[in-house]
C-alpha cells in the first residue's frame, strides 16, 4: 500500500512542478516575439523556453548570451537538446517524441533547475500551449510521460536499496569474483549481504546482487511470522553454483 502511496505523491509532485508559476495570467509569446530575445545588442532581452514555459535567464548571460556555451538555447524552445545534448540545428527543437525514461527525467531536471534559479515569464504559443495559454494534448502526453519515468526511477532506487549491486573484479587467472559489504554497489547499508544471481522476468540474463540472510522479508519490517532468511526466499533469486549458500564472497572460475 505504501509503494502504491509513494508513487502517487511522485505524480502529484511531478506534476506541481510542471506547472509551478505558469498562471494563466503569464504573458504569452509566439515563436516570432521569443526569437527577438537572444540577448544581441538592441534585443529586449535574453529568454529561452523549456516545454513551452519561458524563463528570464539574463542573470545567466555568460551562459546563454552572445558567444556563450549555451547560446543555441536563446530565443527558442530547444527541449529536446536538454535530453539528448544535440546543439546543432537539427537538435534545438522542441520536439520530445521517441525519448528515453532517462531523458525524459533530464527534461524534468532542468525544468526543476529553471524553475528554482531563474524567472518565469510566460507561455510560448505553439507545440504545448496554445493561443489562449491552455495546454495542449501535446503537454499533457509528455507530462504524463515524465510522471511515469519517475515512478520507474523510484521502483529502480527501491530495488537498488534491497538488492544492491555487488562488487565484482575478474582475472583471465582467477576468473570473476563478486562479493558484498556494507558499501557494496553505492548503497550504505547495516547488513553485507550474500551474492546472489538477480533475474526479472522480461529481462535477459540476471545480475549480481547482494542479499540480507536474516531477518524478515523485505517490506515485512514489523513480521513477527518470518523465517528469519532475510530476502534469501525471493522467487526472483538463484544462488550461484559451486558458492556456499552464506559466503559473503563467490568466485566463478574461467574456463
Amino acid at each position: 500500500m505504501w509503494r502504491g502511496a509513494a508513487a502517487a505523491l511522485l505524480g502529484l509532485a511531478a506534476a506541481c512542478l510542471l506547472r509551478r508559476g505558469f498562471e494563466p495570467r503569464g504573458r504569452l509569446l509566439s515563436a516570432a516575439e521569443l526569437r527577438r530575445y537572444r540577448g544581441a545588442p538592441g534585443e529586449p532581452g535574453l529568454y529561452l523556453a523549456l516545454l513551452g514555459r519561458v524563463f528570464d535567464v539574463q542573470r545567466g548571460r555568460k551562459h546563454y548570451g552572445p558567444g556563450g556555451a549555451y547560446s543555441g538555447l536563446a530565443g527558442r524552445d530547444a527541449t529536446r537538446a536538454f535530453a539528448s545534448g544535440d546543439f546543432t540545428p537539427a537538435g534545438l527543437v522542441d520536439t520530445v517524441s521517441g525519448l528515453s525514461p532517462a531523458e525524459l527525467l533530464s527534461i524534468h531536471s532542468w525544468l526543476s533547475f529553471y524553475s528554482d534559479n531563474y524567472e518565469p515569464v510566460g507561455k510560448l504559443v505553439g507545440r504545448f500551449y496554445d493561443e489562449n495559454g491552455a495546454p495542449t494534448e501535446a503537454l499533457r502526453e509528455v507530462e504524463a510521460a515524465i510522471e511515469e519515468a519517475l515512478k520507474l526511477q523510484a521502483q529502480s532506487d527501491q530495488q537498488k536499496q534491497q538488492f544492491p549491486p555487488c562488487n565484482s573484479e575478474w582475472s583471465s587467472a582467477k576468473g570473476t569474483r563478486f562479493w558484498c559489504s556494507q558499501q557494496s554497489g553505492g548503497v550504505p547499508r547495516a547488513w553485507a549481504g550474500v551474492p546472489r544471481q538477480l533475474h526479472r522476468p522480461g529481462s535477459p540474463g540476471a545480475r549480481c546482487v547482494c542479499v540480507r540472510s536474516s531477518g524478515p522479508p523485505w517490506g515485512q519490517p514489523g513480521s513477527s511470522q518470518h523465517s528469519d532468511r532475510g530476502d534469501l526466499d525471493n522467487p526472483h533469486l538463484r544462488q550461484y553454483e559451486g558458492c556456499h549458500p552464506l559466503a559473503e564472497q563467490c568466485i566463478l572460475l574461467t574456463g
